[in-house]
């Protein structure tokens, strides 16, 4: 009887643990799941600031009517391209060709005073050298002479400044590019300030984002960006930070950013629109996995390693990040696998099937 009670505490231990084991291997038994995977392994981090925004030219000018008057022609049509110094309107305007003419007379006139006091110059220099007249009389001829010369100076420059007003009736391409709007037609009469054309430069273009607020203070001129654009959503074009303007709008806190492609582009044109990843660190030789691979748990980071077949809830710290990778400072090694989508009902211990490997990030 001693010796049966002496077995008992044994006997109950090796019950335990055989019942352990039994409820263990009746929670996993056909618990196998399927999962998607993929082996670590080191990379390079890119991180971006992610923008959206707009194609502009970089150069646009805005032409205006000079002078009120009245359409005489029309040169180039609104998507027409037209060259530097071509004209694309033409007006007619009595201002500016009443003004030529008065200044023309003024001219004239100005001539024949400076042609008379040449001559009456002239005549008081004979005379004062013979001692006909005064030294004051001789002076004021020079005088006159003098500003006369200066009045005639001043109506040239009169003239001048009031041909270049009549040349203005030629409303002209200040560069070579496309008419991007024509706003007139023939026989319109427009008023004086009005405006009558854009000419854009069509050769080349800016992508313009707007950037968080928050996201400003990583940026600075140089640095690299990739560009998409909707209407080519499987390219991408490389381009470079030319331009930040220091000021945030206060209603949408964020700021614009001018990108300058690398290369031109023909298919692109104003106003279409862009997303933008620019470029403000790399970090070479990071251990990465996919963002979707990580879950909190009180305020832990894991992911669901695989070992020999089975799943292992596996803590790690994680460090910077992309939009689709996250750097491992610890818990992970290159060459570990790793489930790419966790589920809520995985636990420790679980038999699990690849089914697919999800491909490595490109180094």
């Amino acid at each position: 009887m001693q010796n049966l009670q002496k077995m008992l505490p044994k006997f109950s231990i090796a019950l335990a643990v055989v019942f352990a084991a039994t409820i263990g291997y009746l929670l996993t038994r056909g618990n196998t799941v399927d999962v998607e995977a993929r082996k670590i392994s080191r990379s390079e981090l890119v991180e971006a600031i992610y923008a959206t925004g707009y194609v502009e030219a970089e150069n646009i000018a805005n032409l205006r009517a000079e002078f009120s008057g009245t359409v005489r022609s029309i040169g180039a049509l609104e998507g027409q391209r037209v060259s530097k110094g071509q004209a694309i309107i033409v007006f007619d305007s009595v201002q500016p060709r009443l003004a030529v003419n008065e200044a023309r007379a003024a001219v004239a006139e100005e001539m024949a005073a400076v042609h008379d006091n040449d001559l009456r110059l002239q005549r008081n220099r004979t005379l004062f050298q013979a001692g006909a007249i005064s030294r004051q009389d001789f002076e004021a001829a020079e005088r006159n002479s003098t500003a006369s010369r200066e009045a005639l100076r001043q109506r040239q420059m009169q003239l001048k400044s009031r041909e270049d007003d009549l040349k203005k009736l030629e409303v002209v391409a200040p560069f070579s590019g496309i008419l991007t709007l024509q706003n007139v037609k023939e026989g319109d009469y427009v008023q004086s300030g009005t405006l009558v054309a854009t000419v854009t430069d069509s050769s080349r273009y800016l992508v313009v984002v707007e950037v968080d607020e928050l996201d400003v203070p990583r940026l600075r001129t140089g640095l690299k960006a990739v560009i998409a654009f909707d209407s080519m959503p499987e390219k991408r074009f490389d381009a470079t930070v030319v331009r930040i303007v220091p000021q945030t709008d206060r209603v949408t806190k964020t700021s614009r950013v001018y990108l300058k492609l690398d290369d031109s582009v023909a298919a692109i044109q104003g106003g279409m629109t862009a997303t933008a990843n620019i470029i403000y660190n790399t970090k070479k030789g990071t251990l990465l996995v996919s963002k979707s691979s990580v879950f909190e748990e009180e305020h832990q980071s894991y992911v669901w390693k695989i070992v020999k077949g089975k799943l292992k809830k596996q803590p790690i710290r994680t460090g910077d990040s992309d939009l689709v990778f996250i750097e491992v400072v610890k818990g992970l090694n290159a060459g570990d696998v790793v489930v790419t989508s966790p589920q809520e009902n995985y636990r420790d211990g679980m038999e699990a099937r690849i089914v697919r490997e999800s491909p490595k990030k490109q180094s």
